[in-house]
């Protein structure tokens, strides 16, 4: 009896493990699945959108998918940040980044690196204007949400003038929406910023991420 008892159990074991493991699999693609049939928003651009110095969940994106969740908004965010990056960069990469996926809002956050580089405006402009047109040739329906920047003074008057008014006359000609300036409340604020006076703290970030959601949620 003690033998036919052990080979039982022998027997129903493994078998619970692939029952179970299988149950796990299949859990695991329905999550999947339902990502893939959320809306999806990307938030494109540098070491801001990325979280440079920060926890993810404290960064701007992070924090706007909180507030989508608690308010039961059906959308997904895709952070596409990354350090260091020039508008010439970004336009290199973003198609590649929304051939992916289905995209309902493109969040372009592009130039600062530009303007702390001495970059020309008018190649900041040139390469603003090709990112949204290869976003609109592979997702035609698009929302573009163009998040507007300027430059600190020590770039020079001339400089910093001839820079900010790059992104308004962007919004303009593409017809597409504009924060006028992302960092509103929160740039040259000593207290809102890390040591190197650029990249926002978790308190800054929160601030960045009521600015978007002014100009965001009336897209969704």
């Amino acid at each position: 009896m003690i033998t036919i008892f052990i080979l039982v159990l022998t027997a129903c074991g493994p078998n619970n493990k692939k029952s179970e493991k299988k149950s796990e699999t299949l859990e695991q693609k329905a999550e999947v699945q339902k990502e893939i049939q959320k809306n999806n928003i990307i938030f494109f651009g540098n070491s801001l959108t990325a979280g440079y110095g920060v926890e993810a969940e404290e960064a701007f994106p992070g924090l706007i998918q909180k507030r989508l969740d608690s308010l039961d908004y059906d959308y997904n965010i895709i952070n596409a940040g990354v350090s260091g990056e020039t508008t010439a960069s970004g336009l290199s990469r973003v198609e590649w980044v929304v051939k992916r996926q289905p995209v309902e809002i493109f969040v372009l956050e592009l130039g600062g690196n530009d303007g702390l580089r001495g970059i020309k405006p008018e190649e900041t402009n040139k390469n603003l204007r090709a990112i949204i047109d290869k976003v609109r040739a592979i997702h035609p329906e698009i929302k573009v949400l163009l998040a507007g920047m300027m430059v600190p003074p020590n770039m020079g008057q001339a400089y910093a003038e001839e820079f900010q008014k790059v992104f308004p006359k962007i919004a303009e000609d593409k017809e597409v929406n504009l924060i006028p300036f992302l960092l509103k409340d929160v740039g040259g604020e000593a207290d809102l910023n890390q040591p190197d006076g650029i990249h926002p703290t978790p308190e800054g970030h929160k601030i960045v991420a009521k600015t978007i959601w002014k100009y965001l949620e009336p897209l969704i």
